[in-house]
């Protein structure tokens, strides 16, 4: 996965930590994987959360796609506040079609139904994450957060993206950029509003 380059400024492809300090219930102790930051905005989706209401059969059902070759277990995640009811397939990029988009290091980002069709069927990407709904940022408004200390970013890794360890997938990311939680108490931050 790439390594922030902080003269670009821009965050793709990396992870986005909630600062302790978040306010906004939506986005504490989260983390996301960012798969877009430009001057026009930031677009990720919520690794560490998942939606309770439904399951990744149930929705393959209500969307009348055959399940009988279903041989991922896939949970369904809560990407963000934006756009809830659409889904997003985060994966390994060795699966592409005409809807995927590649981000920067080694994953790809499809939110077509024809993914949804793939890994019913028994194919589809090697690794994958469903989420519904996405975090969204306008121009300038994540860059603006950050200042304000509200995310921290971390080199984004397989692992921490796609593993079933959601409780630990917060601690673990800032062990990546070599933080513990404890490090952070009384450090203000304030922001998160997608």
């Amino acid at each position: 996965m790439p390594v922030h380059d902080p003269s670009s400024g821009y965050l793709t492809g990396n992870l986005l930590i909630a600062m302790p300090q978040m306010r906004d219930p939506r986005f504490q102790r989260t983390v996301i994987y960012m798969c877009v930051h430009n001057p026009k905005g930031a677009m990720g989706l919520v690794v560490n959360r998942l939606v309770d209401s439904i399951t990744f059969p149930d929705l393959l059902q209500q969307l009348n796609i055959d399940t009988d070759n279903l041989k991922q277990t896939i949970r369904v995640h809560f990407g963000g506040p934006v756009e809830s009811g659409r889904g997003f397939v985060l994966h390994s990029d060795d699966f592409k079609d005409s809807g995927t988009t590649v981000v920067p290091g080694g994953l790809a980002l499809t939110a077509t139904i024809d993914i949804l069709k793939a890994i019913a069927g028994g194919g589809g990407p090697r690794r994958c994450l469903l989420a519904l709904g996405y975090a969204g940022w306008g121009a300038g408004q994540l860059d603006g957060e950050l200042q304000a200390n509200a995310w921290l970013s971390a080199p984004a890794d397989e692992d921490i993206v796609f593993d079933g360890e959601l409780e630990s997938k917060w601690e673990r990311a800032l062990a990546k950029i070599g933080i513990a939680p404890r490090m952070l108490t009384g450090l203000s931050g304030e922001a998160g509003h997608a």
